[in-house]
């Protein structure tokens, strides 16, 4: 006779908070191209945002968020934060701001950096950024990783 299954609710409830208050770019660009109602931000330095961007995104930095958001995000507007990437807390502290404001905020895991490395779209000051995708990121040729 087997043992009976445990299900360890503690754990369930941990990766549910998760994905309440997380999101991946995959994920992110999808909402984007089915014009999910939810405001893309970037909230990294201004050098960082003329360097190159996530197409569809709109910049405003963490330490402007408490003076701009108000009149650049109506009041209800979901917000879904992103800075460098995993070695960066910055989109956490503005996932702060955010909710501090009153926002409903989720906070883009893998930022900046694996939303380029995920071959979506990017631009820059002079326009489109052509990157190839990362085969370590995501599977080539395919629309997304299906996970």
């Amino acid at each position: 006779m087997s043992a009976p299954l445990v299900v360890d609710t503690e754990a369930i409830e941990y990766f549910a908070a998760k994905l309440r208050h997380e999101t991946d770019p995959s994920d992110v660009a999808a909402a984007l191209a089915a014009g999910d109602a939810f405001v893309l931000v970037d909230t990294r330095s201004h050098a960082a945002w003329h360097q190159g961007r996530a197409r569809g995104a709109v910049h405003i930095p963490r330490a402007e968020i408490a003076a701009r958001a108000a009149t650049e995000i109506p009041a209800g507007t979901p917000v879904v934060v992103y800075c460098w990437g995993p070695a960066c807390n910055g989109a956490t502290r503005s996932a702060i701001e955010f909710l501090m404001l009153g926002y409903e905020v989720k906070e883009m895991i893998g930022g900046f950096e694996y939303w380029a490395r995920e071959g979506l779209g990017v631009v820059d000051d002079a326009g489109e950024v052509d990157l190839a995708p990362d085969r370590l990121t995501t599977p080539l040729g395919e629309p997304g990783c299906d996970c």
